[in-house]
């Protein structure tokens, strides 16, 4: 048993729905086996744990290891293509990435780097869009597992539209995708995802074989992407006779509890009601869809409608792994559309970023948030001495203002240690003890 001392920050109360930011100064959680087994003062703990270890995190902010619930694994050399709206980008810039994922080494290299900007970003549970090659996949999941961090993921499957290169079939999307989940799916802290990358490059044949994959791996996630460029919608549209985007996933049973569907920039009320009533998720993307001028996301209407929200990073597009810029980026935009946003706290955007995605990822009874009984994924935040964001924090009235600030000014710079499962990752750049 360990005992973490110091200041602790989570959202398990909702702020969307009345709830505040949890606060706990000068206070311990103990941890055993990688549960968090009880939490108070620092002086009670101690008292009632004279013996055990303590990792004394003083003189920074601790708060629960970031949720990402949409990122691109093959799109991290991708960053910074700028010009360029979602399909031209995607040629010039996404797909020829994702097309090199067919050499294993040039895979595995990319994954290395993956996986260790998730980790300094303070990112410890990520679903991630995973690679049209099989064999990529696989070396996706065991640099995650090398690592540590708690991956959803699995085959990029596409059958028209796209290059050549990335295409595949029903039969061998179907054949692929189910030895990936026997491979990785529930081993360590890997699951699998059913993955087209959206309708747009999908045939009704295809998706529905999507379908039978996923009733097929129990506790298995689905995620696309959608509603996220106009064009894209218009196209989507017409390939498949009228439809509106939701609807081409709908129809095949894809859309649920365990959807996670990315953008919906510009979605109609009756997709939103779908969504709402199937507990399905959107991962909003803030940089990306500025980025690439997809448009502002209209956050009150999926709250009107009861569909659940949380971040993603959307690496390549977006500009980087660190959820701190998504939060930020999103309260940017509900700040621009005046009336028609929906106003942020820094509360609301620590819940976005932990306990949201949790949610969404189907690991709320595990991670999101610093609760007894949740594992401990957390991530210490120390600012440089002097720094802006050390400044800003030592003048802040409040906690909820030192959360403000650490959005608004915090970088993974500033991240001096990630845990998941009480464990320091190897990657963490400061040891505390």
């Amino acid at each position: 048993m360990t005992l973490f001392r110091g200041t602790f920050l989570d959202t398990p109360d909702n702020p969307f729905t009345g709830g505040t930011l949890r606060v706990a100064t000068d206070a311990a959680l103990l941890v055993e086996d990688g549960v968090i087994t009880a939490r108070g003062t620092y002086s009670e703990l101690r008292n009632a744990h004279p013996a055990e270890r303590v990792v004394d995190l003083t003189g920074g902010l601790v708060l629960p290891g970031f949720v990402d619930t949409h990122v691109h694994f093959p799109q991290i050399r991708a960053v910074g293509g700028m010009g360029m709206p979602l399909l031209e980008w995607l040629d010039k810039y996404a797909l020829p990435e994702e097309a090199r994922m067919a050499d294993p080494a040039y895979a595995s290299s990319v994954a290395d780097e993956f996986v260790r900007g998730l980790a300094a970003a303070g990112t410890t549970s990520a679903l991630v869009f995973g690679a049209h090659f099989a064999e990529a996949v696989d070396t996706l999941f065991t640099a995650a597992s090398r690592v540590g961090l708690r991956i959803t993921s699995g085959l990029v499957v596409s059958d028209r539209i796209l290059r050549d290169d990335l295409l595949t079939t029903p039969e061998r999307a179907y054949t692929e995708s189910l030895a990936l989940a026997s491979r990785w799916h529930g081993v360590g802290r890997n699951r699998y995802a059913v993955t087209p990358r959206f309708s747009l490059s999908c045939t009704d044949e295809l998706l529905a074989t999507c379908h039978n994959v996923l009733e097929e791996i129990p506790g298995a996630l689905f995620t696309s992407h959608l509603n996220e460029n106009e064009a894209e919608i218009a196209t989507v549209a017409e390939l498949f006779g009228g439809s509106d985007y939701v609807s081409t996933y709908e129809k095949h049973g894809l859309v649920d509890h365990r959807s996670v569907l990315a953008h919906n920039v510009h979605p109609t009320d009756v997709e939103l009601k779908v969504l709402g009533d199937a507990g399905a998720t959107v991962a909003h993307c803030p940089t990306s869809n500025a980025a690439l001028g997809s448009g502002l996301f209209p956050l009150g209407r999926h709250l009107d409608h009861g569909v659940r929200v949380a971040l993603g990073s959307d690496v390549g597009a977006g500009t980087g792994f660190s959820l701190l810029k998504e939060g930020l980026q999103a309260y940017f935009c509900q700040q621009l559309m005046g009336d028609h946003g929906h106003p942020l706290t820094s509360a609301h955007l620590l819940r976005l970023a932990t306990t949201a995605g949790a949610e969404a990822l189907g690991l709320a009874d595990q991670v999101g948030d610093l609760s007894v009984g949740k594992r401990f994924d957390a991530q210490l935040l120390r600012p440089a001495d002097g720094s802006p964001l050390a400044v800003g924090v030592a003048h802040a009235d409040d906690y909820e203002e030192v959360l403000a600030r650490v959005f608004t000014l915090g970088t993974p710079a500033d991240i001096r240690a990630v845990w998941i499962d009480g464990q320091l990752l190897d990657d963490s750049s400061l040891e505390v003890g």
